[in-house]
């Protein structure tokens, strides 16, 4: 039996991994800027999360959701914490299309409604809800199309004005990501976000934030959305909440009564999984990773602006958009064949994407910057 194929493969084996390397299986090492998608949030193999799980392990890895699991209250607790909703609640899922499915799920319980406002550019996953608000003909079978969302500009205030004026009443939700990341590193305006979040409340309608990708301190604060100072109903997380391993999950604000069997799990919160999602939030407290986040991505954006090529640095904190004048295909290709350093791109060609684990040092940026430099000088003379 062959692997369905599913995305164009390196021809790189990785065997092991350490904080921003990763070693294949004829012993190069690598320089991870791109952390498999942004899921690598406090390096690869960090110890303490090595030890978490293990030790979990021993204990039991995982009995069903109809069980009492003290390990999902310790890390919801925790996530309240770090985050700043204590008073929210938590849903645990495997992965972040499925977090995105059941916030538009939870939305449309809650307001009896089925439209929902999406965004150019947006990326929410492949799951059925979650695909249909993906701005991505490509991926959304036939059995996923539907009349329910509407596609709007991003930061467009008029467009949203007069889509919540036709669509008021009979909207369930806006989702919209903290910083959109596939679409190629794009950061929803303080006050376009407001005025969505202001939208949201007079319709009667939630306002989710997808924070899968820009959560979990890689924007330097714990979610994206924290930088404009508005407050969702829903947020969705996954990706850098595991370290790797599969987890993912929603906060639901006070105001949303939870019933139930209206959404339920087989997997979801798992305890090798709660022991995952501790272990990560232990290290970026202990460590401070929100502030080496914040002061790594401005040194790392300040030295590629400067560089030849470069036409704009987009992002926050540890996600950032590198556009380029020129596709961004050869350097990618430059950057990992020659100088041995993984890096991502975006829906946008010319936009490279950057997205190293919170770890990341002055050291290792700078190795970077050095080696992006030389690539580009290289083409610009050829």
């Amino acid at each position: 039996m062959n692997l369905f194929d599913v995305y164009p493969v390196f021809d790189i084996n990785p065997v092991r991994g350490q904080g921003c390397y990763i070693w294949d299986d004829k012993g190069t090492r690598y320089l991870d800027l791109y952390g498999g998608h942004a899921v690598i949030s406090i390096g690869h193999s960090h110890p303490h999360y090595v030890k978490r799980i293990a030790r979990q392990l021993y204990d039991i890895g995982f009995y069903s959701n109809s069980v009492q699991m003290p390990m999902q209250e310790e890390l919801a607790a925790k996530i309240g914490e770090l985050s700043g909703y204590p008073d929210y609640s938590l849903f645990l899922c495997n992965s972040g299309a499925e977090a995105n499915e059941n916030a538009i799920k939870l939305a449309s319980f809650q307001t009896g409604r089925k439209k929902i406002i999406a965004f150019k550019g947006a990326f929410h996953g492949r799951t059925s809800a979650a695909v249909a608000a993906t701005d991505n003909p490509s991926i959304i079978a036939p059995v996923n199309e539907t009349d329910n969302v509407v596609f709007l500009p991003l930061n467009n205030l008029d467009a949203f004005a007069q889509a919540l004026n036709e669509h008021g009443s009979e909207l369930a939700a806006v989702i919209v990501e903290g910083i959109q990341g596939v679409g190629g590193v794009h950061i929803p305006e303080p006050t376009f976000l407001k005025a969505v979040e202001a939208g949201c409340k007079k319709a009667g309608a939630l306002l989710i934030l997808d924070e899968v990708q820009s959560g979990y301190g890689r924007s330097g604060k714990f979610f994206a959305h924290q930088h404009a100072g508005v407050k969702p109903d829903l947020i969705t997380v996954a990706k850098g909440m595991g370290n790797g391993f599969p987890i993912g999950g929603v906060l639901i604000s006070p105001n949303i009564e939870a019933k139930h069997g209206m959404l339920g799990t087989t997997f979801g919160g798992n305890y090798l999984a709660c022991a995952a999602g501790i272990a990560v939030l232990e290290v970026m407290e202990q460590e401070q990773l929100l502030d080496n986040a914040t002061r790594m991505g401005q040194r790392l954006m300040q030295e590629l602006q400067a560089l030849p090529g470069v036409r704009e640095v987009r992002g926050q904190g540890l996600m950032i958009g590198v556009e380029l004048e020129e596709s961004c295909a050869p350097i990618r290709k430059e950057l990992l064949e020659k100088h041995r350093i993984f890096t991502g791109s975006s829906s946008d060609k010319n936009t490279l994407r950057l997205l190293p684990p919170l770890t990341i040092s002055a050291r290792e940026i700078e190795a970077f910057v050095s080696a992006f430099e030389s690539i580009v000088y290289t083409l610009q003379e050829n």
